[in-house]
């Protein structure tokens, strides 16, 4: 959804500790099996070659069973990657014009995504665009300001480029999922010329009127955008709209071999067409019902009544009221929403869970410690959910809201960061847990809430997080009760240092030296995860039990250094982490 700006910029601060080198080897729920080709270049740059597989490859139908295992890379084609040769210093996302990322460089430039282990890409809305004279807001550089909706954007390629793309992913078992909207169309006046548009009658759209937010009649058949550029509103309870936008998604669908469909402004079409529209899609739905941390308001529109999935605005913001730095620190209203998110959704499993987007400030604009991502994203990968990663999130880019939140990724270098890396880390436990074990279907349990942090348990994995932030906390601990047997092996994944499991199943992790987040998997549950393997061999080498270490130090390279203590019972080891 397209929002005007607000919010300033703040100044990050990033000092990340070092994360275990990850093994890349990510393949679940592949769609088909993989290609295998007699050269190293196995990347395919010809868009060509690509097309020719992709009409030899079956068709595959995505469905929400299948997307629950997934993670989302979530990009703006226009600025993920520029074609070479272009000026990579001419976009400044205060100017709101396109900036020249398209699909071919999406494609061209998979690697950095899939190297991360992500298994699906959102992309931004494909139709047409409006193209006539600069508006008030700029360019349709972001994709939503829709012309007609059955033609393509030239600007991000050809029909060819975008078949091109998704065959690619698919050579890689990765999905496409493709940002739609359906409830409106873009103008520059409140009354139209409707000969452009897919509808071209006045008849298929509402009158215009402005929304009075609040009142559902109105948001759903009253104008979204303002008298600048007003977003005139189809009538999706005339028969003739219901019945072509559903041929439309149909074909689209089956013409480009899509996966998903992110749905914009979800909740501004009544309820009930929805799902014949992602019936005729045949694909997962996940519908934007843009909101805040109240689960009824945005439940209602996951199940069969409505769609397949939702994105999580009330876990993002009970994330928000519990780890922005500086912030409140209510780690209640997590576990508040988690506790309602149970019995009021359908399904919390298919929730895409998120820490920024195009129509919010990024994270780092709000929170100034690192730490703050790093615990609550932990969250975001290692409870129920599908995690959904905004490009630019894993470089700490600290954009305001609209327009300042879509910078262009080229000027990072891609560079492999801490946060890079964590994810990267996320990832492989993730991928490794959806292909080897029940762990999606296994329930989520907040072990224990405290004012500090947060421990929480999906299947064998304990998360305990922090909202303290990066300053030394002396005296400031979670004490977490697991089901473990004391001496249990396990390993923290995000260090690969090995610990035991205290008396009475208890851990504590004590913050002496900064507030990171700890993962812990017992470690004969680590076989075949390319984590941690040498910890792990130590670990069998002692007959599955876990020695206690001696006490580390750190070397210490300029800024700052974070330790986190961790007690099982009468144990006690220093984990080191060197900036």
């Amino acid at each position: 959804m397209y929002h005007s700006p607000s919010f300033i910029p703040i100044t990050l601060l990033v000092c990340p500790p070092t994360l275990p080198s990850p093994v890349h080897s990510f393949s679940p729920l592949p769609l088909f099996a993989p290609l295998s080709f007699p050269t190293p270049h196995a990347h395919l740059s010809s868009p060509f070659l690509l097309l020719l597989l992709s009409a030899l490859a079956p068709v595959f139908a995505a469905t929400a069973e299948q997307w629950r295992g997934r993670s989302i890379y979530q990009l703006i084609t226009d600025r993920f990657a520029l074609p070479q040769g272009a000026d990579p210093t001419a976009c400044n996302p205060a100017n709101q014009t396109w900036c020249g990322g398209t699909w071919n460089t999406v494609r061209e430039n998979l690697d950095y995504i899939q190297n991360a282990g992500f298994t699906a890409v959102w992309i931004s809305p494909v139709s047409q665009n409006y193209e006539g004279p600069r508006t008030a807001y700029g360019d349709a550089y972001h994709g939503y300001w829709i012309a007609d909706v059955t033609k393509l954007n030239d600007r991000f390629g050809t029909s060819d480029d975008l078949k091109a793309l998704s065959a690619e992913l698919h050579r890689r078992n990765m999905y496409l999922m493709v940002d739609v909207v359906v409830n409106n169309v873009m103008s520059t006046s409140t009354t139209p010329d409707y000969s452009s548009y897919m509808f071209k009658n006045a008849s298929f759209y509402h009158p215009y009127c402005p929304i009075q937010w609040g009142n559902t009649t109105s948001e759903q058949n009253c104008w979204l955008g303002d008298e600048k550029v007003p977003l005139p509103d189809l009538n999706t309870q005339n028969p003739t709209v219901v019945s072509q936008y559903g041929e439309w998604i149909q074909n689209l669908v089956e013409e480009y071999d899509i996966d998903g469909l992110r749905i914009d402004a979800a909740k501004h079409v009544q309820m009930d067409f929805w799902p014949n529209f992602c019936e005729k899609a045949g694909v997962f739905c996940m519908g934007e019902v843009f909101g805040g941390i109240d689960v009824d308001s945005i439940a209602q529109y996951q199940g069969p009544q409505a769609l397949d999935s939702v994105l999580n605005y009330p876990m993002y913001s009970a994330l928000m009221a519990a780890f922005q730095i500086p912030g409140d620190g209510n780690t209640s209203a997590v576990v508040d929403v988690f506790e309602q998110s149970k019995s009021k959704y359908t399904d919390i499993g298919l929730l895409g869970n998120f820490l920024e987007n195009q129509d919010l400030p990024r994270w780092h604009n709000q929170s100034v410690d690192p730490q703050s991502m790093y615990n609550a994203m932990v969250l975001n990968f290692m409870m129920d959910g599908i995690p959904i990663v905004y490009y630019g999130q894993e470089q700490y880019f600290n954009g305001s809201g609209d327009p300042y939140n879509r910078e262009p990724l080229w000027t990072s270098g891609y560079e492999k960061t801490y946060a890079y890396d964590l994810i990267t880390t996320l990832n492989q436990l993730r991928n490794f847990l959806v292909n080897t074990t029940d762990w999606l279907k296994s329930e989520t349990r907040i072990l224990t809430s405290s004012p500090y942090g947060l421990g929480v348990m999906k299947g064998s994995v304990v998360s305990i997080v922090t909202n303290i932030g990066s300053p030394p906390q002396n005296g400031t601990q979670v004490a977490v009760a697991t089901p473990y047997d004391a001496s249990t092996a396990t390993t923290n994944i995000l260090t690969c240092q090995q610990w035991a499991v205290g008396a009475n199943g208890m851990v504590e992790a004590q913050y002496t030296k900064g507030g990171v987040p700890v993962i812990l998997v017992p470690s004969d549950h680590l076989a075949g995860s390319g984590l941690c393997g040498t910890a792990l061999s130590t670990t069998a080498a002692n007959g599955g039990k876990a020695d206690p270490l001696p006490s580390s130090t750190c070397a210490i390279i300029p800024h700052v250094q974070l330790l986190l203590v961790l007690s099982f019972g009468a144990l006690l080891s220093a984990i080191p982490f060197a900036f």
